[in-house]
């Protein structure tokens, strides 16, 4: 006990120990040109892995020309190896089981490197394109989308990884003792399941949300493996985390699971110089309303602030996203990837296959597998000796 009079000596906390370094990138800006052939896809994404990168995300929206997001990236799954492919998926006016067997097979194409980053339309222009219902407020939207990631980790669960038999004598493909209904009732929907593809290579394909809506929040707590923040500043970007991973343990998670990366865009058209004043300490400038942050500048003080914000604990890392997509994203990974490779700060290859691997996340069970064992196990050890 420190004796009356003397100051209290409090210990210093235990410096930040920074986690491993997470780093993502849209291949389209909004407003940019979107090309329309696979190969110009494939080339983009080719570039991302060059720089093994964690994942690639493509965004979406009803009545644009050319393939959807799913469509687009389902098609360089085949030419790539390594690289999570991340398209958004918009869940209003789109039938959950159909989203989530998409989604499932392409996590089976690209060989377990599947995600999706739920997207809720917003507009009476794509409401009508459906004439199925109006626009609702922004909180329902979202709460739908909430209900589509639980429907479809659900359905994911639905067949056992070792459901399919495929006996050839007896003519048996599946186990039907190892596949279950999902049975979900939101309160737009409802699913009974199972699915009708087999549980994808990772279990689950990756969940990643955008917070730049508040609404979108509770998903990213509750659903996502990964969410993205919108911040000008490594101070606002660790609250932010912070209360994400907050979230995520009162809705029962291990907050352990949660990666927050922040989004970011970047205009490196300024080449070699220095950044511009206004990012002076490390902090971009503010973005329009729900967009990311901006920062223009070269890609070495680019290279500075992602270790700045990461060596602080403010972030898991960046999702990038290229104002001129073909030259930024070159820029990106030519220049600042390959800076931090240089300096150890991010890894130079891909020490795993799935995206998961990449993230440094589980394989999680089967909800439905784990149940049935634990009621084998009751019923074994109610069982007489």
């Amino acid at each position: 006990m420190t004796p009356p009079g003397l100051p209290v000596v409090r210990k210093a906390p235990p410096p930040h120990k920074p986690t491993t370094l997470h780093l993502a990138a849209a291949l389209s800006a909004p407003g940019a040109p979107r090309p329309y052939t696979a190969a110009d896809w494939t080339r983009r994404v080719r570039l991302a892995e060059d720089g093994a990168l964690d994942f690639v995300t493509l965004t979406d929206a009803f009545g644009e020309r050319g393939p959807d997001a799913l469509q687009a990236l389902t098609v360089t799954a085949p030419a790539t190896a390594r690289v999570g492919l991340v398209p958004a998926v918009t869940t209003t006016h789109t039938e959950p089981f159909h989203l989530q067997a998409a989604v499932a097979t392409l996590d089976w194409v690209s060989g377990g490197r599947a995600g999706w980053l739920p997207a809720v339309s917003t507009t009476e222009a794509e409401a009508r394109l459906f004439g199925r219902r109006p626009v609702a407020p922004a909180a329902a939207l979202w709460h739908e989308a909430a209900e589509v990631a639980e429907a479809a980790g659900r359905l994911w669960d639905s067949w056992e990884d070792d459901a399919e038999i495929r006996d050839l004598a007896t003519g048996r493909f599946v186990d039907r003792d190892k596949l279950h209904y999902a049975d979900f009732t939101g309160r737009t929907f409802s699913v009974r399941g199972p699915s009708i593809v087999p549980r994808p290579p990772q279990g689950r394909p990756v969940v990643v949300a955008d917070t730049a809506s508040p609404h979108a929040r509770d998903l990213a707590a509750r659903h996502a493996d990964v969410a993205l923040i919108h911040a000008q500043g490594p101070a606002v970007a660790r609250a932010a985390r912070e209360e994400l991973l907050d979230r995520a343990g009162a809705a029962g998670r291990d907050p352990g699971t949660l990666r927050v990366l922040a989004a970011l865009t970047v205009d490196l058209g300024g080449g070699e110089y220095a950044a511009v004043p206004s990012h002076g300490g490390g902090g971009p400038r503010a973005g329009g309303a729900g967009s990311p942050a901006v920062y223009r500048g070269g890609p070495v003080d680019l290279a500075e602030l992602v270790t700045a914000w990461h060596d602080t604990g403010a972030v898991d890392g960046f999702h990038f996203v290229p104002a001129d997509p073909d030259r930024d994203l070159e820029r990106l990974i030519n220049g600042t990837v390959a800076l931090l490779q240089h300096r150890g700060r991010f890894r130079t290859f891909y020490p795993g296959a799935t995206l998961r691997d990449h993230l440094g996340l589980a394989r999680p069970a089967s909800r439905y597998a784990a149940a049935r064992g634990a009621d084998r196990s009751a019923t074994t050890q109610g069982e007489p000796a």
